[in-house]
């Protein structure tokens, strides 16, 4: 099982680049940014976390930027976007993001996507909430077309374009993998159908139930269920907690980490790293 880190890029947090090098130099396997281009005004959209929404959604740097710096700082670490609202980009713009960060990097890009919550946030970049998923799969479609072809065309409801040729492509073939963040069941046939992964947010009941819902709902789709990993977004900080999620066969756990400076992050990554080197 792997191991990584998620946190909210900030002006005030331990900056990218030290944090990819801090956390590469102890061993974890992946460091992944959130995504939000603004929070709306109005604040009708409950957080579901609940209570007051933390200041740091307000204040993250952009996810391609902050890991670009990241890739720059490190040799190993995987990065990830944990997760890229695709339902608030343009396809193509972001298809050449992805290729660019990941070329960059040395193929190092894991591609974390989902729905999003905040309606009206999507709203003022042109998406209906009830549409969400549909979008969202279209774009994702698109961006693969783009990927993986010379002269890439897609023809769908809320996702259309002509033949392009859009370089560069990925260097990860055919392109990094996808991971599709969101709670069961419904993400669950979603990740199946166009995502090579699913990342829920902590867990909600045994730990191999997730494991065998995927694996069962992959069998059900005609799709090898070895083809797509399970990856716990927000996972617990204690061994007796951790070690069931081992057992289940999930292949990564990402840990939270707050919105803080150097001072406290550097001892939560060394706590961190105990732990794993605890659980295997």
């Amino acid at each position: 099982m792997h191991y990584g880190l998620t946190i909210f890029p900030t002006e005030y947090s331990i900056q990218p680049d030290e944090l990819a090098r801090e956390a590469e130099a102890r061993g974890f396997e992946s460091l992944w940014f959130p995504e939000h281009t603004h929070i709306p005004a109005s604040r009708k959209s409950e957080w579901p976390g609940g209570g007051p929404l933390p200041q740091e959604y307000y204040d993250t740097y952009d996810p391609f930027v902050a890991l670009s710096f990241a890739a720059a700082a490190t040799k190993r670490i995987k990065l990830g976007t944990g997760i890229c609202l695709m339902v608030e980009r343009d396809p193509i713009t972001t298809a050449k993001e992805v290729a660019s960060l990941d070329r960059l990097s040395g193929g190092r890009f894991l591609f974390g996507i989902g729905g999003g919550w905040n309606a009206e946030e999507m709203a003022n970049h042109g998406t209906r909430f009830e549409q969400r998923f549909e979008i969202l799969r279209e774009r994702v479609e698109a961006m693969k077309a783009i990927w993986t072809q010379e002269q890439a065309s897609y023809a769908g409801e809320h996702v259309k374009f002509d033949a392009i040729i859009a370089n560069p492509k990925p260097l990860t073939k055919p392109y990094p993998p996808i991971h599709l963040g969101g709670e069961a069941p419904w993400a669950i046939k979603r990740a199946v159908r166009y995502a090579d992964g699913w990342m829920p947010i902590g867990l909600r009941g045994p730990a191999d139930t997730y494991v065998k819902d995927l694996r069962a709902a992959a069998m059900e789709a005609g799709r090898d269920p070895n083809s797509l990993e399970m990856s716990l977004f927000g996972a617990p900080t204690s061994r007796e907690r951790l070690l069931p999620i081992h057992d289940a066969g999930f292949q990564r756990v990402i840990f939270f980490l707050p919105a803080a400076a150097r001072e406290e992050i550097l001892p939560k990554l060394d706590r961190y790293a105990a732990l794993i080197h605890g659980v295997g």
